[in-house]
């Protein structure tokens, strides 16, 4: 079979040490988590795990079954990139004399329609909002200029069909 990028969305109750376990499960089958976030999700007191991984459907499938066994998780599901809408925001800190001697800095962030957070006498820094392959080649762009700091967020995603967790936890409640 082969590989493809999965996105791993983990419905769960907050608990201490989850994130640990869950990583646990990637770390014995040597498969890297390529981006993770977790964060509230639509339903009060339930937490969502976004992890994105480049393996197998047949491993992806083991690994949401295993994820599953946890006694926190309510439910887990994967997505090939197909079946998500997704993005990543990204923050680049640059030099504040760069805005202005540098024509190219300015086209840069109009071509990739990134915003200006702040700017300050040394440094501005812009905010990017897209796919990960858009943040890279902003990145590529802007290297040759120095960055001073760079960081990008994990993953977040939709997915494109419904998605029945509300319903069930509301099911499991009234049992």
């Amino acid at each position: 079979m082969e590989k493809q990028w999965f996105t791993i969305s983990v419905y769960s109750e907050n608990n201490v040490g989850l994130l640990n376990r869950i990583s646990g499960i990637f770390l014995k089958r040597h498969i890297n988590i390529e981006s993770l976030n977790v964060s509230k999700s639509e339903i009060d007191e339930v937490s969502k795990f976004t992890i994105v991984v480049y393996t197998t459907e047949t491993w992806v499938h083991n690994i949401v079954g295993q994820i599953e066994k946890q006694i926190e998780v309510i439910r887990a599901f994967y997505h090939t990139d197909e079946e998500t809408i997704y993005q990543e925001s990204a923050l680049f800190k640059i030099a504040s004399n760069l805005l202005f001697d540098e024509r190219q800095i300015q086209n840069i962030i109009k071509d990739h329609n990134s915003q200006i957070v702040t700017v300050a006498r040394e440094f501005f820094v812009l905010a990017k909002t897209g796919r990960r392959n858009e943040i890279n080649e902003m990145y590529e762009q802007l290297k040759p200029f120095g960055i001073m700091q760079f960081v990008r967020s994990g993953r977040i995603s939709v997915s494109k069909e419904v998605m029945q967790i509300t319903a069930l936890l509301n099911e499991f409640q009234e049992q």
